[in-house]
């Protein structure tokens, strides 16, 4: 046997070698203008994320242009990658290989999105071709292949004043929709307010954006999910913005991944052609390559549906924020309620507010009213119910005037239980996960592992008696069933059997929903009444006030105006400021105090923070290469358990470090922690690691 030799048994084939791929004569002969092509090869290591350098074959030289999908030789096998630009020589020393083959001559990363894809990845520490998968859409051959009507580049004729019927209830509202129709690009932090139809937000998001498509510029409207995407369309079309089809030239296009892969890829085509010129979407389509693009528009930025889940974990907002500086467009981030991280856009000067006056709030919002314990003290032990008796006689008497909105902050029908004698929570014997009920004769079962707890037994007294500590949508319908007799009762939630309503009729009913599923009414509600208070606030999570004030105002901006008999009841002992500003219905005032807080105590929007969560010795490694001056690290301490989840099986639990730096040095710290995930990468460290930049569950 010679050193190196590989011995096998009899019978038993050897390993098998991997073929060389040949080239012919064809790839060996490179192309005779600028034969060097700079790829970004779709590699998710951070130390490959750079660009690499190829031959163009003479037989792609047509064909490759910058934007287009190649494969390429790298690693011994072939990857997919972008065709960034084309050079007369290369940087590299020594022998290039010749691109594989261009996939499409359709080039569909554009110079912007590119751009944009970088900084994103540059502000968040991830990689360009991380988000490049978010930015680009799978490519689909038979879409790809139809025609499309595309502009003869003709100027526009001039236009008269865009209408802003909408906006006029608003302090700089015209002002906003003028400018973006001159051609400016104004950056605004809206605050939303009910209205009937022709006034709602997205008339008013509608009316921004045909002013901008009259001005001969493109837009960009990303909404949280599909239901939104179809309000804002409806709104487009009444201002005058069609639906785009092959056969035309403009209007507006819907970019979600629900429609799914030809509609979405060819959706994505007409904006890249310039066939579009609007694109109405949810979280991806912040990146859709709109030509000329003139406004963009972020509707309800504090939905978690915004942030990304995948690395490296960008923010709808932010990404929008870090175009508008990139492409000089407009940028409008509304909403019902408002963010923390939007109101320190406004008290930076980046942005200017756009908000009605204190007379026109009263006006078009319901008369809201908390019903805390003290309001309650002269029910006596009535006080104690879960639906009190001015909530239930304001149900009744305003369901004669149409349909009454219940939100209800539980899906299910009785999610947590406890034992009826102690009142310890109820947990499974297995897995020590919570128990709750799936029905009124359901056996308790565990939300974790889904087991069945059939001969459930206290641990802490002996008893085998339960009691509800949550009551969800189900069960609060089938109560609300019991006291309003005769009264249509439909349950909205993606838990329920017809799942998510859009809209209901202007019919008497009473309509349970949960936070986020709550459908139209087209005339809007007579009352709502939004149950367990003190359960919608009582997570532990740094803006969980806030969140809490949005989920009630999305919910109370549906019903109709005081004038009308509109009515609002918020139901439980909440903390008192979210409770007090959805009573003064004041947003503005709410983030504006939360803002000021957290640069006291040093927490994000305020200062720039790194989670890094995963194996003691990986978290400390990188954690330890940050080489900043002003860093401040926490912990490593266990990390917290994610919502829904069981505990983690691994020998050893996953820790959780904070590297937090003042938000001037916010780049620095996205940079230095690459680099050191780079090392990581380049070392090849053992553990999975995660790292979030602005993490949303901070706390």
């Amino acid at each position: 046997m010679t050193a190196g030799e590989q011995l096998v048994l009899d019978g038993v084939p050897g390993p098998r070698r991997r073929a060389r791929p040949r080239l012919g004569a064809a790839d060996l002969e490179p192309a005779e203008r600028m034969p060097v092509a700079r790829v970004a090869v779709d590699l998710s290591p951070p130390h490959l994320d750079r660009t690499f350098e190829y031959v163009v074959p003479a037989r792609f030289d047509a064909q490759a242009a910058p934007g287009v999908r190649v494969k390429v030789r790298f690693g011994g096998q072939d990857v997919d990658g972008y065709l960034l630009d084309r050079a007369e020589t290369a940087e590299h020393a020594g022998r290039l290989v010749p691109l594989r083959r261009v996939v499409s001559g359709e080039p569909v990363l554009t110079p912007d999105v590119l751009a944009l894809a970088r900084a994103v990845a540059d502000r968040w520490a991830g990689t360009l071709s991380d988000v490049l998968r978010l930015a680009v859409p799978t490519r689909h051959a038979r879409v790809e292949a139809e025609t499309f009507a595309v502009p003869d580049g003709t100027p526009r004729p001039p236009v008269a004043g865009a209408d802003a019927s909408a906006w006029s209830a608003y302090r700089g509202g015209p002002a906003f929709v003028q400018h973006v129709q001159a051609g400016g690009a104004p950056r605004a932090v809206w605050t939303a307010l009910p209205g009937a139809l022709g006034d709602r937000w997205e008339d008013a998001v509608a009316q921004a954006v045909a002013a901008c498509v009259l001005g001969g510029r493109g837009a960009l409207v990303v909404v949280p999910d599909a239901r939104d995407v179809v309000r804002v369309l409806a709104g487009l079309e009444t201002a005058g913005v069609p639906a785009w089809s092959p056969e035309t030239t403009g209007g507006v296009v819907r970019l979600t991944a629900d429609d799914g892969p030809a509609p979405r890829y060819r959706a994505f085509l007409a904006a890249l052609r310039g066939a579009a010129d609007v694109v109405v979407g949810t979280r991806a389509s912040a990146f859709a390559p709109v030509r000329d693009l003139g406004l963009a528009v972020c509707w309800d930025d504090g939905d978690p549906l915004h942030a990304e889940p995948r690395a490296p974990y960008p923010h709808v907002r932010e990404v929008l924020a870090l175009r508008s500086d990139l492409a000089g467009c407009a940028l409008l981030v509304g909403g019902h309620a408002r963010t923390v991280e939007a109101q320190a856009l406004v008290a930076s000067g980046w942005a200017r507010e756009v908000a009605a006056d204190r007379a026109t709030v009263r006006a078009r919002t319901p008369r809201v009213q908390a019903l805390t314990s003290v309001e309650l003290a002269r029910e006596g032990p009535a006080a104690a119910a879960r639906l009190p008796s001015p909530a239930w006689r304001t149900i009744r008497d305003r369901l004669a005037a149409g349909p009454v909105l219940v939100q209800v902050p539980r899906a299910g029908y009785v999610p947590v239980v406890a034992c009826g004698r102690c009142r310890a929570d109820a947990r499974c014997g297995t897995c020590h996960g919570p128990l709750g009920l799936t029905g009124q004769d359901g056996v308790p079962t565990c939300r974790w592992c889904g087991r069945l707890a059939t001969s459930w037994r206290c641990d802490e007294c002996g008893s085998t008696a339960l009691r509800s500590v949550r009551v969800g949508s189900e069960r609060t319908a089938e109560e609300l069933g019991r006291a309003f007799p005769g009264v249509t009762v439909r349950v909205s939630g993606a838990r329920a059997s017809g799942g998510v309503l859009d809209r209901v009729p202007d019919a008497p009913a009473v309509v349970v929903a949960t936070p986020g599923a709550e459908p139209v009414a087209p005339a809007g509600y007579a009352a709502a009444v939004l149950l367990d208070a003190a359960v919608g606030t009582s997570g532990a999570g740094l803006g969980s006030t806030v969140a809490a004030l949005r989920r009630w105002l999305t919910a109370a901006a549906l019903v109709r105006p005081s004038a009308e008999g509109g009515a609002v009841l918020l139901v439980g002992d909440a903390p008192e400021r979210p409770t007090q500003a959805l009573v003064r219905w004041d947003p503005a005032g709410l983030a504006e105090r939360e803002a000021q807080e957290r640069v006291e105590l040093g927490l994000p929007p305020a200062v720039r923070v790194a989670a890094v969560t995963g194996p003691r010795d990986a978290v400390e490694a990188v954690v330890g290469r940050i080489d900043l001056d002003d860093v401040d690290v926490l912990g490593p301490v266990p990390a917290p358990a994610a919502p829904g989840r069981g505990p983690t099986t691994a020998l050893e639990p996953d820790v959780r470090a904070l590297v937090r730096v003042p938000r001037a040095r916010g780049a620095a710290l996205a940079r230095s922690m690459a680099a050191s995930l780079a090392t990581r990468s380049a070392r090849r460290e053992g553990g999975t690691l995660r790292v979030q930049l602005d993490p949303a569950d901070l706390l």
